[in-house]
């Protein structure tokens, strides 16, 4: 049992305790953010750090050893890991955010991954390219599924899957639900060689017969709205957050984060550095060229706005669930199209950046061509995809049935 796992919880740490401990990490992570994206996954040791710093515990239920702290906390530390690399970023946000979305399944399920008191990391591949079949006490699952991020780490994996009777054709799934397995019933595909948020390690997945116990299955309509067995069991609303109004804001908050971070080393390169141009412009300081001053100013405003824009949803629908409200298909549409539009902002700013760095942006060691890679990266996310979640919003405005995650 880890060192966190011990401390006594009538002293748990503060929000700005938990945040000042991602900061803390930031440092190491930035140094070794070049050596994450060559091994293409993130170092045990830093995994390790963000254990015993007790991060994962942010959202998860005091009942299993958790601090029940908002999900703005989360959101905040995401921010802060997301900037220093987006790799790690990409894995830790998931795992912070797992911390609410396994409150949804049901107590049965909850005690099995942290009623030993451990801090279990886990990733999930929520495309239902799996095909469940009812069976005694539970389903048999077959299939395989792409991007299982941080998966190096995992000891539990969620696979989405389209739930088949034994007597139905090929072709006629019924409903879709998130199934839950330790990492010992499936076989990990190391296929993962991408140009983009390298080190998430966001390998396939192959599960051939494996049985999944009921209690271990979540229907995908009990998520969407946040009303579950396990919410029930939970007096604090934060568990009746919809996944999507969460994880795909997590998910954004990795290219913010991001876009943040290559603010902070634009800066870093930029200041006091002169040109080597054999011509004009020659043995000038960069930070004097009217180009980069505006391209930061752009790049500054994107990002600013798209943390804005994300905290300020995940702010407003805590008020609405606290004051016993529920968050409707109006609101968790809009919420995705921000979560896209956010992503786009950082995305813009990313680009913003990398077009000024000249030839010292071509290095493979410098930061920020590395955060425009993985701002690319997560932009092509479907849940984050500004073409597929922004015609959603345009469908549901204009009364038309709204085609999409939401």
């Amino acid at each position: 049992m880890s060192s966190a796992a011990l401390r006594p919880l009538a002293t748990p740490p503060s929000p700005d305790e938990l945040v000042q401990r991602a900061r803390d990490l930031v440092t190491e992570i930035r140094a070794r953010a070049e050596e994450t994206e060559r091994n293409r996954r993130i170092a045990p040791e830093i995994i390790a750090k963000i254990r015993d710093a007790e991060l994962l515990r942010t959202t998860r239920p005091r009942e299993f050893g958790g601090f029940e702290y908002d999900a703005v906390v989360a959101l905040d530390i995401a921010l802060i890991i997301s900037a220093a690399c987006a790799s790690t970023g990409w894995c830790v946000n998931g795992a912070l955010s797992n911390g609410i979305s396994f409150g949804h399944y049901p107590i049965e399920t909850q005690r099995e991954l942290w009623g030993d008191g451990n801090d279990p990391f886990t990733c999930a591949c929520f495309a239902p390219t799996g095909t469940a079949t009812p069976a005694a006490g539970g389903y048999v699952l077959n299939g395989q599924w792409s991007f299982a991020s941080g998966v190096d780490h995992a000891s539990w994996v969620r696979l989405g899957a389209l739930i088949r009777a034994p007597d139905a054709p090929a072709g006629r799934e019924g409903d879709g639900a998130f199934f839950l397995l330790p990492i010992g019933d499936v076989e990990v595909v190391d296929n993962w060689f991408v140009y983009g948020l390298c080190g998430t390690g966001s390998k396939d997945i192959v599960v051939r017969d494996a049985f999944v116990p009921e209690h271990r299955v979540l229907r995908f309509a009990e998520t969407r709205a946040g009303r579950t067995a396990g919410t029930a069991h939970h007096d604090n609303p934060l568990y009746r957050l919809p996944l999507l109004v969460l994880g795909a804001s997590m998910l954004a908050s990795t290219a913010v984060g991001a876009a943040k971070g290559a603010l902070a080393d634009y800066l870093d390169m930029t200041t006091g550095r002169t040109t080597r141009g054999a011509l004009a412009g020659g043995g000038l300081r960069m930070a004097e060229f009217a180009t980069g001053q505006l391209r930061f100013a752009e790049a500054a405003a994107a990002a600013e706005a798209a943390e804005l824009i994300l905290t300020t949803n995940i702010k407003n629908a805590m008020a609405k669930l606290r004051e016993g409200g529920e968050i409707t298909v109006g609101e968790r549409i809009r919420v995705r199209r921000d979560q896209a539009y956010a992503t786009r902002l950082a995305l813009q700013a990313v680009e913003a950046l990398n077009a000024s760095t000249g030839g010292a942006g071509l290095q493979l060691s410098n930061p920020i061509q590395r955060a425009w890679r993985d701002v690319n990266a997560v932009a092509r996310h479907v849940s984050l995809n500004w073409d597929a979640v922004g015609t959603m919003y345009g469908q549901h405005a204009l009364g038309l049935e709204p085609r999409g995650q939401y």
